[in-house]
């Protein structure tokens, strides 16, 4: 079992940042990435970033690249640093954590079926 803790959502106007982290704790040994999904309300749960956990390649969906950036900060935590939020960035945002087998230098996973632990999700809103 994998367990993972998110922190750092809350209210932001638009324009402004914030970092989210998530620490992973557990049967974490054998990890191959770690991503960031968000799910806005009556929308369907969307990929938004993630790394791989070797090579600490990334990979970003197109409207957050050069806004957002993931990094693996330690051996169990990423964080994702937002910029320049809009508020179609407002979502509750999820850490998500993989086995799945990932070559070295291939970019993470992008689809959630392919992430065996979720987070709770830390709220993320943005003020226009």
């Amino acid at each position: 079992q994998v367990q993972l803790a998110e922190s750092g959502g809350g209210l932001v106007q638009a324009g402004g940042s914030l970092r989210l982290s998530c620490t992973a704790s557990g049967r974490t040994r054998n990890g191959n990435a770690m991503g960031w999904f968000r799910q806005a309300p009556g929308k369907e749960r969307e990929f938004v970033a993630a790394i791989n956990w070797f090579s600490d390649v990334t990979y970003y969906r197109d409207s957050v690249k050069g806004r957002f950036t993931i990094t693996r900060d330690n051996a169990d935590t990423t964080d994702l640093l937002m910029s320049n939020l809009e508020p179609e960035d407002a979502a509750v945002y999820y850490c998500a954590f993989t086995y799945t087998s990932v070559q070295p230098h291939q970019p993470p996973p992008v689809n959630a079926y392919e992430y065996d632990y979720w987070g709770q999700g830390t709220q993320v809103a943005v003020s226009s």
